[in-house]
């Protein structure tokens, strides 16, 4: 294992790329081992470099950072990946989420949110370096790093929707049977109006968490109801 763990930051704003540089600089143990302004060129230092670790920026000037993700999960897979952007579109965090990407901040970055996931990050690094075989509760420590650093705010979650709120409404959802549940009925569970449901609903539906389906009953329209996806991770 490396002393420091090397990292490479890919920015095309020289601006952005400086400030992440020196907040890299200011946190024990890592080290700025380069700086791409492109994909190209952050593939070509990759090559020569062998960072750990890629703050990759979403929008370079010669392709998308989910792009070079999928370059990296393929050439370089153990390559570890945080991204720092401006980028809120959920499909980009989707993307994000499936090419394994550790942690996702959004832009503009204050340093203490900026340290405290880079130690999270340098944790999970050395465990897995130096142990050959985890008991289920060091597993269960490791996966926890999810919840704390809290994958709803790596997400940044949009106007309108609270992390509390969207908790209570994940429960609901996940314990309702095959049938799923509506938006009224989830109002009435959390004491909220039938709209306000609705909203957390269709976000859910939005990050893969669920999915609707048409209930036909005997009289009046169809009601749309929401179903838990089985495979879907819990934040």
């Amino acid at each position: 294992m490396h002393e420091q763990i090397r990292v490479l930051i890919v920015e095309d704003d020289l601006r952005v790329a400086e400030i992440n540089r020196r907040f890299v600089e200011k946190i024990e143990g890592f080290e700025v081992v380069g700086i791409s302004r492109d994909g190209a060129e952050a593939k070509e230092q990759i090559e020569i470099l062998q960072p750990d670790l890629l703050l990759l920026d979403v929008y370079l000037p010669d392709m998308l950072g989910v792009e070079l993700v999928r370059y990296v999960r393929i050439h370089h897979p153990d390559l570890d990946i945080i991204m720092i952007t401006a980028a809120k579109e959920v499909e980009t965090l989707r993307a994000a989420l499936r090419g394994g990407v550790f942690d996702y901040m959004v832009k503009p970055i204050v340093f203490e949110r900026f340290r405290e996931r880079l130690v999270a990050y340098r944790k999970q690094f050395i465990r897995l370096q130096q142990a050959r075989l985890l008991e289920q509760d060091e597993i269960d420590q490791l996966w926890a790093r999810g919840r704390e650093t809290g994958r709803v705010t790596a997400l940044q979650l949009p106007k309108g929707i609270d992390s509390v709120t969207l908790e209570k409404v994940r429960e609901v959802v996940m314990a309702a049977n095959s049938n799923g549940v509506t938006a009224e009925g989830v109002g009435k569970e959390i004491g909220a109006s039938r709209t306000t449901a609705r909203r957390y609903l269709e976000f859910l539906t939005e990050i893969g968490e669920a999915h609707t389906d048409l209930h036909y009953g005997t009289v009046g329209r169809p009601e749309r109801r929401y179903i838990w996806n089985n495979g879907a991770r819990r934040s």
